[in-house]
This record gives C-alpha cells, structure tokens and sequence, in this order.
C-alpha cells in the first residue's frame, strides 16, 4: 500500500530511472518527501527548471535512456517549455512530471496554477493528467512506452497535489507491459519495398547515403557502417547524424545543408540515387525543395510514416524501425553483389576533385587573432577525436560540427530543430553524469553560455568537471554574420557589450577559468586545461570577430550554390 507519491517514485523505480533533474515547490513537495526517503534514484538539483529539461534531455540522447524532469506547478513547469520543445523538434524520449494545485482548485485560477497539458499540446506526443492515484503505475508505464516507441518524444505527466496526499494510500502493481491498441508503431519494413530499394541501389552509378538522427537514435550506426562499407557508398551526415558514420572514415564527405561540406552538397545534388536513412529532409538540408537533387531517385527509410514525402517525394518509401530495414536490406545484399565498379570509381574520381576544391579550408591567417576553426581542430587534437562534445548555437555550433572528428554516435550533442541557445552547458553536465571517466567539453559561445551560466552552481554542488570551451568574439556571431551577407553590415543588436569576465566568474563559482589571447600558446593552453580532470574548467578563448562559417548555401537555390568564402562563390 503507497501513497501517490511513493507509487509515483516506486513506478519510476521500476522503470529503471536512476537520475531525475528537478526543482522543488509547493505543488511536488509530497514526492520530493517520497524521493527523500529511497536510495534508487539520485536528483539532481537544477538552478532552474530549463536547465533541467536540458538535462534530461542530453541524458536521454547520451545513454539511449529516456531523460526524466521533475518541476512545481505554474511557472516551474512552463519553464521546462522550451526544454521540451527542444527534445520534440530532435525526436528525444523524455518524461516530464508536471505538479499542479489540488484538483479542486483546477480551473479556478488559483496560485501557481498554469494548464500545462493545455501550453505543452503542441509539442509532446501525449500528455496525461492524473485524476485518481491509483492510475500512477499505469500512467507512467504509457508515459515510458509513448516516449520510447516509434518516432520517440517528449510526454508529459501533470500531477494534482492531492493526487500524491501522503494520507492516502492504495495497492500498488506496476505492469509488466501495456499495450495501447490506437498507438502500434510499424517496425519491420515491407519486405517488398525493402527488395525494391536494394534493387535500385545496385543499378545506381552515383549513389550516396543521406544519414539522420534516426541512425543515433534506432541505434543502426553498425548496420550502416556495414552497408556502406559492403558497397562502398559515400555517406554524408546531417547535424543531428554526426557520428553515426566514423568521421574518419574515408568514405565519408562531412556534414550535409546549409553549412555542409563542399563536397557532401554537391555529391547529393549530382546523385542519382539517394539512401536517406532516419532522416526528415529539413529546410536546413534541403535550400530550395522544388530544386533538391534533381536527378536522383529517393529511397526513404524512416520510423515515422508522416516523415516519408512530407517535404522531399520519395520513390521508394520504407516505413520502419531502421535498424531492422538495414539489417533486411544487408541480407539481401549479401557478401557477392555490387554496384557497377567503372561507374563506381568515376563517382569516387568526381567526389575525391570536389574534396580537393575546398575540404574545409579557411584563411589560416591570426593578423586578427585566433581562428574560431582553428581551436576546434586544436581541441580535436588534444583530445584524440575522444570527448563528447556538447554545443549551443550559432557559429561556435557549425565550427564544432565541422572541425571535430566524431567517431561514434552519441558522441556529439547539439539542438537540431530547434536551435536552442543555452543548451550546450546543461547537456555536457548530463553527459559528464553519465559518462565520469570520458572527457566532455561543451563548446559555446558569449551570448549561449550566458542563457543558462547559473547551473555552474549545480556542477560544483555534483561534481560535475566538465571543460567549457567558450569562443568569444563579443557577439551574437551568426546574427552577425547574416547582417554582414544580407542587411550590408547594419549590425543590429548583436554586439554583446558589458561581458563578464568569465575567468573570474568561473572562479567565483569555485571552478577554474583560463583566458586564452595568442595563437602560439593556443593549442598548450587547451592541453592544459584539459588535463585538469577533478575540476570544470572555464576556457575563454578570444577569437577573430570578423569570421565566418563557410560554406553557405545561398538562399533559394540549389544543394550545389554555396559561398565557399566571403568573396568565392561555386
């Protein structure tokens, strides 16, 4: 027999859940009494509640695990909003418990009463309120299960206060399973379709791979390295996608999109077939729907049928879980088929001349300081191509997409759809939790760190020694970069005066700061903060204002129009 709240934290017990990221009050304090006297799950106390939707979210993307957040009624919970938006725009599984006023007050406007299933619709894959307390158990094994299944998402659970009253006690029984009858993702593909797509793979004579976050996500990183290597296919990654495919790998071209690799844009755009895997063919990959990739026919694997042709048309579509699609097509394939050799090593000659065009180059010159990319290399360097890198966005993002070298999924954590500045701290304070022994750098900028720089207090509190790599240029770097290319240098607003001294802040939080100001000494300097493993380390790098992130499509056009610098275009 258990109250509400001791059903709610022996179900997230049951559940396997280890680590919670919350912030008490008044509307939860009945399970913060419950979660106070058990030893299972360990909380984690935020300084505020994005931070710990950010969290859990970075947990759940690390680990595979679903992330699960715990905040007050009203302002609490609509502070883990863009939290939860973020994790919903990514696909990332996360259980966000949600207190609300006694369930007489609901609707009466009372004090820190905020409808939160209502302001969370449109960006969760469900959401329950808990009407009696003896539908806990069952009300979190959906929760779980919604958040897991198909296409995951974030769910929200809203719980009334007197829904976990400490007086009030009913049998508890955690299901073993549940089965939701109008909610049954399809995950074996169709076995037609399937032989169809292998067929069309093998009579490509410019194939490539176009591989998403469902890759990370479905955990078919192997399935996909094994196809690719079988058939020797170039392999591009999205932002989201990065690692799923070793970056060191030869066959593969970089990142993909607006601000993808030379040679990964045009290779899509002269394609004639494309494997995309787990993708969702964003704007950001995309430019100019009505001309993508003109020739090619499109092979579409995905989890999410509303994913298949909703913006790009897909010849061949495949409906589910890709992993298992992989593994059928890798069966079909066999160890003796491949593609045509001749038109094959043609296709290679054409990549490998694009990669001789540009690979990333950028003027290597410090007349104006340190180059943003040239850090980023320096880290990758020092580090082996090993941590896990967290960002937020803007400029400092794109350079730690192209200029580290990501091996393994999950290594690299960033806000893809929605572009959330503030997450980049959060996330690397969840991936050091779960990963101690691994190096973790998040690598943000002036104007992200700033959005959620408080919770430096909970890395000290949790000994947390992650390493903060901030690329200070004084400004809102992209917002800048785009008022350079389109408003003709206007530059409203994104110039971030009155900065701290990050140094000092660091310090005073008990942490350690290194400013970093000359290129000679740049790359000793990250080694040696890196070296410090027992404490977080602040390192506040002042870069060259005036860079850019090349290359750039051009608006409106084709994957193959791009400003390669600022005065060279393709």
């Amino acid at each position: 027999m258990l109250s509400g709240a001791e059903m709610l934290v022996q179900a997230l017990t049951d559940e396997g859940v280890k680590h919670i990221f919350g912030y008490p009050g008044g509307a939860v304090l009945h399970i913060y009494d419950a979660l106070f006297q058990q030893d299972n799950i360990e909380h984690i106390l935020v300084r505020h509640e994005q931070a710990a939707g950010h969290m859990a979210d970075a947990y759940s993307r690390v680990t595979g695990n679903t992330g699960v957040v715990l905040a007050t009624s009203g302002p609490g919970a609509t502070n883990t909003v863009t939290a939860i938006a973020t994790a919903f725009m990514d696909s990332v599984p996360m259980v966000v418990i949600a207190g609300q006023v006694p369930s007489s007050l609901i609707g009466e406007d009372a004090f820190q009463e905020t409808d939160m299933i209502g302001v969370s619709r449109p960006i969760v894959k469900h959401s329950f309120q808990v009407r009696h307390a003896s539908e806990i158990p069952m009300i979190v094994k959906k929760a779980f299960y919604i958040a897991q299944a198909g296409r995951p998402g974030p769910v929200v659970i809203d719980v009334p206060k007197d829904m976990t009253a400490p007086s009030e006690k009913f049998a508890y029984e955690y299901p073993a399973e549940v089965f939701i009858r109008s909610y049954q993702p399809s995950l074996k593909g169709h076995s037609g379709q399937i032989k169809k797509a292998v067929e069309t793979l093998l009579a490509a004579k410019r194939p490539i791979i176009y591989s998403g976050g469902g890759v990370v996500l479905g955990n078919a990183h192997k399935e996909l390295i094994d196809l690719a290597h079988r058939l020797n296919l170039p392999v591009t990654n999205t932002l989201m996608g990065l690692g799923a495919f070793p970056g060191s790998d030869g066959q593969f071209l970089g990142m993909l999109g607006m601000h993808g690799t030379y040679e990964a844009n045009m290779t899509m755009h002269h394609s004639d077939v494309i494997l995309a895997v787990g993708v969702r063919f964003d704007d950001r990959v995309t430019n100019n729907v009505k001309k993508f990739c003109p020739n090619a026919t499109i092979i579409h694997i995905d989890i999410d049928p509303t994913s298949i042709s909703k913006t790009i048309f897909a010849h061949i579509p495949i409906v589910g879980d890709v992993k298992s699609v992989l593994t059928d097509m890798l069966e079909i394939i066999g160890e003796d088929k491949e593609l045509d050799q001749p038109a094959l090593l043609d296709w290679w000659s054409q990549i490998n001349e694009w990669r001789k065009r540009h690979g990333l180059r950028y003027d290597t010159s410090t007349d104006n300081g340190i180059k943003p990319q040239a850090v980023v290399q320096a880290l990758d360097k020092v580090t082996n191509s090993n941590a896990i890198i967290t960002s937020d966005v803007g400029q400092h993002q794109m350079f730690a997409a192209l200029y580290y070298t990501y091996n393994e999924p999950r290594q690299w954590l960033n806000s893809g759809g929605l572009g959330t500045m503030g997450v980049g701290l959060p996330y690397a304070m969840a991936a050091k939790l779960a990963n101690p022994d691994r190096d973790v750098v998040c690598i943000t900028g002036e104007g992200s760190i700033q959005m959620n720089i408080q919770e430096l207090s909970t890395c000290l509190q949790y000994d947390l020694p992650v390493k903060i790599l901030n690329l200070n240029n004084a400004q809102l770097g992209m917002v800048k970069q785009w008022q350079d290319m389109l408003y003709e240098g206007r530059h409203a607003h994104s110039y971030m005066n009155s900065l701290p001294d990050f140094v000092k802040l660091a310090e005073s939080y008990g942490h350690v700061g290194i400013k970093i100001t000359d290129p000679a000494t740049m790359e000793a300097q990250l080694a040696e903060a890196m070296a410090i493993k027992d404490k977080l380390v602040f390192i506040d790098v002042h870069v060259d204002r005036n860079e850019h992130v090349y290359p750039m499509q051009i608006a409106g056009q084709t994957m193959r129009d791009m400003w390669l610098t600022k005065g060279e275009r393709t």
